[in-house]
């Protein structure tokens, strides 16, 4: 092959290359403006908004929350209290002890004067069998109570049982190491009961993360930063993730996602569709996905919606280990649901979802790593061929370090304009800080564990579901 040749052959790379890097970052431009158009007619349609009409009106909409809980110990306790602490009428919470190996059960019984019922059971959807049974509280301060204790079969299984033995009308599905806000069920009931001619099948809130944050009796009391790098740059990412992304994909109605840790159904969809899928690492994905297609295919006009407000708040992983196993999991979920619906893709019987929303994900989502990686690769060969113009490589790196580091400045003044959670001294100065230093300790592994979930999607047998091994919240309750 001639040098000429060769020439061309490169060209043709750094052209594609190119392409793919400027159109990202147009993307991510266009994102964050639609984003502030919706967070500022969010902030002023809703500063005219009576919740406590909500709150205390007798007809709102029944709803359950389904919590299901696998070895959880360390915080099943407050984080039930959290979920009983609601200010809504009309609830109930439904705790599904997924085959738990320790003792979760036994301290749900205890503190809640727990004892086994005859329980009506709808199954509409297969799942794994009871083992201990069905239990409500003795105590009428905890009617609202409901614990299920069934064989393992994952969280996929255990949130179909709660569909199956839910009588409410709306299904809130959450991880039941989260701490939920008193008004979080009014806020994502609301866009359910809005009068228009489009229906409401799903509502996502925020996730915000509550470590180092100070609680007490399931209430989240002060809002603190915490000392680890690694948590810091994971609030980062969720900001950029929450305010500057899936705002804009709610105002477009093309949101793919709702976060697992805290979503809401129309019950009555969720189990047209088969409820939640039992083959999969990321169910949350995938559920919403199934029924938008569901949807498109009937000719129903519909929308998944999407509170910005800060709704509910979790533990994010302290070290690397389970960071990278989190998002090992998150990646062959994505890839998983991608597959699976692939019809979707390209197709304009799907309107937005299939022009729009799905080619987006697959190219800027799936794809992402991917290509990254490919990049560094090809970057290793010139250099080893000795053909790189490091001017031209050392203006790339500086503009997307500069454009990653602006865009997480463009969320952290988002946050600040809105909701404005971290109100102490000095913290805007510390999240910058670690803004710049974000692209180094974080990026690289996020990186490196969305390729092991390529590998491990495609050539490891024995997938793990990527447990979250949780330390606790207890260590900042008072």
């Amino acid at each position: 092959m001639d040098s000429s040749t060769v020439q061309i052959i490169l060209l043709i790379i750094h052209t594609l290359f190119f392409i793919y890097a400027f159109s990202v970052i147009v993307s991510y431009i266009i994102l964050a403006i639609i984003s502030g158009i919706e967070s500022n007619q969010y902030m002023k349609k809703n500063s005219f908004v009576n919740y406590n009409e909500i709150l205390s009106s007798t007809v709102s909409p029944s709803i359950s929350i389904i919590a299901p809980a696998y070895n959880e110990s360390l915080n099943i306790i407050e984080n039930v209290r959290s979920l009983l602490s609601s200010h809504y009428v009309n609830y109930d919470v439904i705790i599904v002890n997924d085959g738990s190996k320790d003792n979760s059960l036994e301290l749900l019984i205890e503190a809640y004067d727990l004892e086994k019922v005859n329980y009506l059971i709808n199954e509409q959807i297969p799942t794994k069998p009871l083992r201990a049974g069905i239990f409500k509280s003795t105590n009428p301060a905890f009617e609202k109570l409901i614990v299920v204790d069934k064989e393992n079969g994952g969280k996929a299984d255990a949130l179909n049982f709660g569909l199956n033995i839910s009588n409410s009308q709306y299904c809130a599905c959450i991880d039941v190491d989260c701490l939920l806000l008193e008004d979080s069920l009014q806020k994502m009931i609301k866009p359910f009961l809005e009068v228009t001619n489009v229906k409401v099948i799903a509502s996502g809130g925020v996730i915000r993360i509550a470590n180092a944050c100070t609680i007490k009796e399931g209430k989240l009391l002060d809002v603190n930063l915490p000392n680890k790098w690694i948590e810091i740059a994971q609030i980062l990412e969720y900001l950029r993730s929450f305010l500057l992304g899936r705002m804009a994909w709610s105002r477009l109605n093309g949101l793919l996602v709702i976060s697992g840790a805290f979503g809401m159904f129309e019950k009555k969809t969720a189990i047209e569709v088969g409820g939640y899928d039992t083959n999969t690492v990321g169910e949350d994905m995938e559920i919403i996905v199934r029924m938008r297609r569901y949807m498109e295919e009937k000719n129903v006009k519909y929308k998944v919606a999407y509170i910005p407000d800060p709704l509910c708040w979790t533990e994010a992983p302290d070290n690397y280990k389970i960071l990278i196993s989190q998002r090992n999991r998150w990646t062959r979920g994505t890839i998983e649901t991608l597959r699976k619906h692939r019809k979707i893709g390209f197709n304009p019987k799907y309107n937005l979802l299939g022009m729009l929303s799905f080619p987006y994900w697959f190219f800027y989502e799936r794809l992402a790593p991917v290509i990254e990686v490919i990049g560094i690769i090809y970057f290793i060969i010139l250099i080893a061929l000795k053909n790189v113009k490091w001017e031209y490589a050392f203006a790339f790196f500086l503009l997307a370090y500069l454009f990653s580091v602006i865009f997480t400045i463009i969320a952290i003044f988002s946050e600040e304009l809105t909701f404005h959670q971290y109100k102490k001294k000095g913290t805007g100065f510390k999240l910058i800080f670690v803004t710049l230093l974000e692209p180094f300790i974080l990026h690289p592994v996020i990186l490196y564990a969305a390729i092991k979930g390529n590998y491990d999607y495609y050539f490891n047998k024995k997938k793990k579901w990527g447990e979250m091994k949780r330390k606790g919240l207890s260590k900042k309750i008072i």
